[in-house]
């Protein structure tokens, strides 16, 4: 754990895969079975696509290629990821991380769609928020940061009140970006400078304090 041992929020915006979801089996196979498919290194791909929708990624990787093209196979690859539940598992801590958060203003900001987000939240055993930004509801992938924006919207605070929990780069940038302190999870999350970093979240404790949420770090 790094940075402050404490931090206070009106609400907290959580990102899915890498965050509350252990899916990086599935990650890995779909898309190093795309890598192969157009001969590029696996290795480098995997390095792009955590935290950002489908088609950003391969906006990246194949910048030649037209953004039509991307949104047609990325629905495509949200189809495969959706039927392929196997190795999805929750990140530690997190079925009681989530109970903590009962009653407590939050939201699930991901950059998976309806189908996919419900699915691999069911698969690791973790109730899906009442309040969720997906892929659906935004016109820009993280590390854009309109879905965050839009998730303390939905719950009725400013940015500067709510605090981010995220894996991934694209994810922690655009929680900066959004005005937010951001929690990174995760081996990903520590080389992108968040406010704080944990290395699951078995280090976070929940609680209510006079109309804030207060994080505890250990």
């Amino acid at each position: 754990m790094t940075a402050a041992n404490v931090l206070t929020a009106r609400a907290l915006l959580l990102d899915m895969d890498g965050t509350l979801v252990n899916s990086d089996a599935v990650v890995e196979r779909c898309w190093r079975q795309w890598s192969a498919k157009y001969g590029l290194d696996a290795d480098e791909v995997m390095r792009v696509v955590h935290g950002r929708q489908g088609y950003a990624s391969m906006a990246l990787l194949l910048p030649e290629r037209s953004m039509e093209e991307n949104y047609a196979e990325n629905r495509e690859m949200l189809a495969q990821e959706t039927a392929d539940m196997d190795g999805v598992v929750p990140v530690p801590g997190a079925p009681e991380f989530m109970a903590s958060l009962a009653g407590l203003p939050h939201a699930l900001v991901t950059s998976a769609d309806v189908g996919l987000s419900t699915g691999r939240m069911a698969a690791a055993g973790l109730s899906l928020p009442e309040i969720r930004v997906t892929a659906e509801n935004v016109g820009a992938s993280k590390p854009d940061p309109e879905g965050f924006l839009k998730g303390a919207a939905e719950l009725g605070f400013d940015p500067a009140d709510c605090v981010v929990f995220e894996d991934s780069g694209a994810g922690i940038a655009a929680g900066h970006a959004a005005g937010m302190r951001v929690v990174g999870v995760g081996p990903r999350a520590g080389e992108y400078e968040p406010t704080v970093w944990v290395d699951d979240l078995t280090q976070v404790r929940v609680s209510a304090d006079a109309g804030f949420v207060r994080l505890t770090f250990n």
